[in-house]
């Protein structure tokens, strides 16, 4: 059901529209090219089954893990929409 301006599914179709650029945001995101045989950060070995299994890998687990982290850290948000986070 549509209000207002919008057509029927608008809200649908924005949803849709979000979806597929998250999904587009985390496919450019992804590493290509051959895998570094040691980490660009530690320079530890990556073990052969990892360079194999992600095509274009840079980091070791470990640092891989950390930078993972850091970017839950800077990009985290109420997903849950509380009254009290729309408050603040």
């Amino acid at each position: 059901m549509a209000g207002g301006w919008s057509k029927d599914g608008a809200v649908q179709d924005q949803i849709d529209a979000s979806v597929e650029d998250a999904v587009q945001l985390a496919r450019s995101q992804l590493p290509t090219g051959e895998s570094f045989i040691h980490c660009e950060e530690c320079e530890a070995e990556i073990p052969k089954a990892r360079r194999k299994a992600i095509q274009g890998v840079r980091l070791c687990v470990n640092c891989q893990s950390e930078l993972d982290q850091q970017q839950a850290k800077h990009h985290s948000f109420n997903r849950r929409g509380s009254k009290g986070s729309q408050l603040r």
